[in-house]
This record gives structure tokens, sequence and C-alpha cells, in this order.
């Protein structure tokens, strides 16, 4: 069982300590658990950590690494994809990068404080946006795994076209450049109540042999490993054989 995407108090909208979080993952029987909390900038401090804290944060992946002998614990960031990414956060030697798109120019679509802003975009061309720099993400080759791809839709609102064809340069950019690929279930706990990605897009990334790793994006310990065995049976569904994680940013396949 497999857990890549994790927060901690750091990043300042998450509970519970590091700990917490470990001891939840070994209840659960999860076996390889990533932390990849929310990497510093210079927009949006306070909903991410500091980069006076970066060392610490790494060092306490390491300490807890010693303690918990018998669970992997994987270090990484979930980094936003701004057109100012920090050479700070892509220079940490870490198992892993995150890119994750939060942010349409200075507009957080995720963010409920922002909600209404929605009342005044035409959603479809949202999505067309929202997709482009999913695209340019990829093709930056800073990243490992896409996270959350088609977070756009957390507060429910659907295009009128289809999703597969907003969506497919941005998953043909994925493909062409490696990257991965997380089922991530919290859009579940959220008011879309589906995975990221829809089964749709699901199916289309199967089709172009895209690999996957799995995410529960928690923000305290009872979120740990939320819905993760079924987004394994999503991936046996859909014809998954392997799923991947990632130590020093190399690939490493695991059969499901």
């Amino acid at each position: 069982m497999i857990d890549l995407h994790n927060h901690t108090i750091l990043c300042n909208h998450a509970l519970g300590s590091m700990d917490e979080y470990i001891k939840e993952a070994i209840k659960k029987g999860i076996t390889i658990y990533g932390f990849s909390d929310h990497a510093p900038m210079e927009y949006d401090k306070k909903y991410r950590m500091s980069f006076d804290d970066m060392q610490m944060y790494e060092q306490w992946c390491e300490e807890l690494k010693k303690e918990y002998p018998n669970i992997k614990i994987l270090k990484g960031y979930e980094v936003d994809f701004t057109p100012m990414v920090d050479e700070r956060v892509l220079e940490r030697k870490v198992d892993y990068l995150i890119g994750s798109i939060h942010f349409l120019d200075n507009w957080g679509f995720d963010n409920p404080e922002f909600l209404a802003v929605w009342k005044e975009r035409d959603v479809d061309d949202v999505y067309k946006e929202y997709f482009k720099l999913v695209e340019k993400m990829a093709e930056s080759k800073m990243f490992d795994i896409v996270g959350h791809l088609d977070l756009i839709k957390v507060f429910n609102f659907k295009p009128k076209g289809d999703i597969k064809l907003l969506a497919k340069n941005a998953i043909e950019a994925i493909a062409d450049n490696k990257m991965v690929i997380e089922i991530n279930s919290a859009g579940l706990r959220k008011k879309v109540e589906e995975f990221y990605p829809s089964i749709h897009l699901l199916e289309m990334i199967k089709e172009y042999n895209i690999d996957i790793t799995f995410g529960s994006d928690a923000h305290n310990p009872n979120q740990v490993g939320f819905y993760l065995k079924e987004c394994y049976n999503t991936a046996k569904f859909l014809g998954y054989k392997k799923v991947v994680y990632f130590e020093n940013r190399e690939k490493i396949y695991k059969e499901i």
C-alpha cells in the first residue's frame, strides 16, 4: 500500500504531528508513505512552509525513518507550478516532487475564500486555461508526479465541453514527459465527491500508458490512507498491474 501525498503542520493548514501520521499509516497497512508538504514560495505564504522550515522538515523525515524502520518513509514536496518556480525548492535532495496547480494568475480557484470568482468566469474557459497550465507544467520537466490532475473541479463546477478533449493536450504532454499521475482520494472529501482524476480521465490516462501512484492528500492523521483501497481497486479495474513510487527521484515499480 502506497500513499505519497501527505502534509504536515508546517503548511499552516494541517493538524497533527508527523509521528501521528506515520502511526496511522502503519495502522492502515501502508508500507510506503511519503510526506509531500507544500513547498515554500514568495506568494501565498500563509498556506505553506517558509524557506527557513525546509531543513527542519527534511530532518524530521530522516528522524522518522530511523524511528520507524518497518515502514518506508519518503520525503518530497508539493510544488505550485507558477511562472517563477523557486530554484531553492527544485534543488532539494528529496525522493520526489509533486507538481500542482492551485492558481490561475492570482486566483486561488480551490480556496473557498475566492469562491465568488467562479460566478464571474466562463467555466469552459477556466478549464481550458487550467489544462494549458498542466500542459506547460509537464513540458517543464521539473516534477515527477502530477498532483490532483483535475483539481479545477473541486467545487463541482463542470464544463459543458468534453473533459477528455479539454484535457487531451495536457495528458499527451504528461505521457511524452514520462510523468506519473496520482489517483488522489481527497476529492471524495470535497463538494465534487469523486477521485482526482475522474474515471473518464483515468480511462484516457490508461490508454496513454501513463504510470500511476496514490495519495490521500492528508491534512490530518485521520485522513491518512483515505479510500486508499478504493484507489487500488479502481486501478485494477482500469487494467493497471503496477504502481509507482520514487526514491532519490528514481521511479520504482511495485506490483498491485
